[in-house]
């Protein structure tokens, strides 16, 4: 008896061995019949607002101002590398230039303008300093304009539009002058908000060859920009209002916007260049859009080891952030309304152009976020995905199907990614 039982046992195993051995090869083997695992949790959703419109995006921007320690001058290639529209070029539309009192610097500045413009860029120009002999120092550090000079400035500034419009290169916009608001230990020159309301009311209007463009604080300082913008006759004057954000925080303007004026922010830098540093510049350009209604965004040097491009001529990592932006968001581009996103460290913008859309989002956090984003108030189509991590840098995913107005994505922790409707 002990022996059967023995065999009993031994055959029992086996038999249920074998049924364990086809149980899992039919689970292999039974396609469809075998119940699909569901998709990852959805961790953060955002509705876009396609009705919701708010400031036309004018575009994005950088300076070829004086001459960068330890950095050679930008070539033909690497200006196209700047505003060329392709793969691993950056899209900008704006090159802000010095206005040089010398020659030799005109020239240079007519050279980058005249390559950007190849490029169908735009360009601003901004004076750091009157010519010496029009100041109460007589040199272009420190010192004020003379109030005897003030007709003569403006023919200053007109002129030089003049000049870059025969050459070949016509300024989209020139200001009254780079950060007034303080005096460096370089080229510079002290304006109060009320010496620069007079100048512009008095004498705005001799500037006729291009569109004139003021204060360009070193701070946004509404109490300022408030002091021109009350003036009807100044601002008959005045096309752009605009301001650096060195201090006074990324906000808007009501003045401003009551006015029906364009808002440009035409200059802000970061030194470090760490890939969560160059990220952090995608956020203040998301925040200067939709916290300050900015119409405009530049960065300052084109070329230089923390700038769109660096010392070797190549995009870094910033200047693929930035491209997001201004690759991707045409000149003419609506922002869009959106609710608040239910994930807090994903920061998401929209725009529409000629009626696709454009979502922009930002995840500041180090865990890949499962992002579901559905377009409210307008019919949607697929999107196409362009993905800046650590790892990558503008790589293009597969058209996403934006069913039912929806659509889901998996963002890559300090990421941004940006959606283009096909």
């Amino acid at each position: 008896m002990k022996a059967i039982n023995s065999h009993f046992i031994h055959k029992n195993h086996a038999v249920f061995g074998l049924l364990l051995f086809m149980l899992v090869a039919c689970a292999k083997d039974s396609g469809p019949d075998v119940p699909v695992l569901p998709p990852p949790a959805i961790e953060a959703q955002i509705t876009i607002l396609a009705a919701e419109k708010h400031q036309l995006i004018r575009g994005f921007g950088c300076a070829s101002a004086f001459a960068p320690p330890s950095t050679t001058p930008m070539t033909a290639e690497e200006i196209a590398r700047l505003f060329g529209k392709g793969n691993g070029q950056v899209g900008l539309n704006f090159l802000r230039i010095r206005i040089g009192t010398d020659n030799a610097w005109r020239n240079t500045e007519l050279g980058y303008a005249k390559e950007a413009l190849k490029h169908n860029a735009k360009i601003f120009a901004s004076p750091w300093s009157p010519p010496a002999a029009m100041k109460t120092n007589g040199s272009l550090i420190k010192g004020k304009l003379k109030a005897d000079s003030a007709s003569a400035y403006a023919k200053y500034l007109n002129d030089f539009a003049l000049y870059m419009q025969a050459n070949g290169a016509p300024l989209y916009a020139i200001s009254v002058q780079n950060e007034p608001d303080w005096e460096p230990d370089y080229e510079g020159c002290v304006w109060t908000a009320t010496e620069m309301r007079d100048f512009i009311k008095q004498h705005g209007a001799a500037i006729t060859a291009t569109k004139l463009v003021a204060p360009e604080l070193v701070n946004n300082n509404a109490s300022f920009v408030n002091t021109i913008v009350s003036d009807d006759a100044a601002m008959a004057n005045l096309a752009i209002i605009a301001s650096h954000i060195y201090g006074g925080g990324i906000v808007g303007n009501p003045a401003v916007t009551a006015r029906n004026k364009e808002y440009w922010m035409t200059e802000h830098l970061d030194t470090a260049i760490t890939h969560v540093a160059a990220l952090g510049t995608a956020t203040e350009i998301h925040n200067c859009l939709t916290k300050a209604n900015f119409n405009a965004y530049f960065w300052w040097y084109g070329k230089r080891f923390y700038g769109v491009i660096g010392q070797d001529g190549q995009v870094t990592k910033r200047g693929y952030f930035m491209s997001h932006f201004a690759r991707f968001i045409p000149e003419g581009a609506t922002r869009l309304g959106s609710s608040a996103n239910s994930n807090g460290l994903v920061l998401i913008s929209a725009y529409e152009y000629n009626g696709k859309k454009i979502v922009i989002a930002i995840n500041t956090g180090t865990a890949v976020v499962n992002q579901r984003i559905t377009i409210s108030g307008a019919a949607a189509g697929g999107f196409l995905p362009f993905v800046t991590s650590e790892t990558k840098n503008v790589e293009q995913g597969a058209t996403i199907n934006a069913a039912a107005g929806s659509f889901s994505f998996n963002l890559p922790a300090l990421s941004v990614v940006s959606f283009v409707e096909q």
